[in-house]
């Protein structure tokens, strides 16, 4: 047996780039914290106002994509031939097998969800299932299951909840500092110091927020390049998965702009955005640019002969 291509072997990228990312989330709210905590506003409150939206998110986020999406999940009885390609995927990679759900929708996308792999849902849409080939769609499936496998969802939960608690402690900070009447009653600040301190959490809690912005969406743009070498890993065919992408960008303008902007909000899960901005806006896309994936994964097939 040859030995393996640079890309099949395990991405040790995608690791480093995760501890580096939370390492400077996490410095950056015990910065933020520790600010709050100096000017006098009360942590307690803080933490427990904090710690409701963590939970919530926590244990909710699955339900709310599903419910949010319309997706249903749905039997081999009602999808043979959907569930024959998840199961030989999985069974070739020792993976195992989640739930899978369709979406009635012509717009052609799919998503995974689930913060562990026996948790985890499949979803696509029958706009998909109609669209692409049997070996297409497998290459779509398998990019899904590589998000499961990496446990994508649950990082971008957890990165997710950095950019939350950041939102609330900057909005419990302002409204806690009106409160306090700016002399923040602890240590009898002075009027002039209340208001100047107040000005200091909201522009280190939007600093925070954006910064968290930023890297959330740097995970997520190098966990699709991840999730597609992933997909060509489990399938053997990179370029089943490039003519899937073409033509699911493709179909996608076909959509009207008024359903995809219903489904906006779940563009970091969908394996292409419901709608991509301009040039510009790409530094703060979920995803990388289409054609960049399709050309990786066409040089993945390259490789190959």
């Amino acid at each position: 047996m040859g030995a393996k291509l640079a890309w099949q072997k395990r991405d040790t990228g995608l690791t480093v780039r995760m501890i580096v990312s939370f390492a400077v989330l996490t410095i950056l709210y015990l910065i933020f914290i520790s600010i709050l905590a100096y000017i006098g506003v009360g942590i307690i409150p803080i933490t427990v106002i904090a710690a409701i939206m963590v939970l919530a998110q926590w244990f909710f986020s699955d339900r709310i994509v599903l419910w949010s999406s319309g997706a249903k999940i749905v039997s081999r009885e009602q999808y043979p031939k959907l569930h024959d390609i998840v199961e030989r995927i999985v069974a070739r990679n020792n993976l195992p097998k989640p739930k899978i759900a369709v979406v009635n929708t012509n717009m052609p996308n799919a998503f995974a969800t689930g913060k562990s792999p026996k948790s985890s849902v499949v979803a696509v849409t029958t706009g998909l299932l109609d669209l692409l080939e049997p070996e297409e769609l497998e290459g779509v499936i398998a990019h899904e299951l590589t998000h499961i496998k990496n446990r994508d969802v649950l990082v971008l939960t957890l990165a997710s909840l950095f950019s939350t608690v950041a939102w609330y402690l900057m909005q419990f900070g302002f409204y806690g500092g009106m409160g306090y009447g700016y002399g923040y009653g602890y240590g009898g600040r002075s009027r002039d110091n209340g208001a100047g301190a107040m000005v200091l959490v909201l522009v280190v809690a939007i600093i925070t927020w954006f910064a968290s912005f930023l890297i959330i969406r740097a995970i997520s743009r190098y966990r699709e390049f991840a999730a597609d070498r992933g997909s060509a890993q489990m399938t053997g065919k990179p370029a089943k998965l490039a003519n899937a992408l073409v033509k699911i960008s493709g179909d996608m303008k076909r959509v009207p702009t008024k359903d995809l902007r219903q489904v906006e909000g779940l563009n970091a899960f969908f394996i292409i955005p419901a709608l991509s901005g301009s040039t510009i806006s790409n530094l703060f896309a979920t995803h990388p640019p289409v054609q960049k994936r399709i050309e990786k994964l066409l040089q993945m097939e390259s490789s190959m002969s």
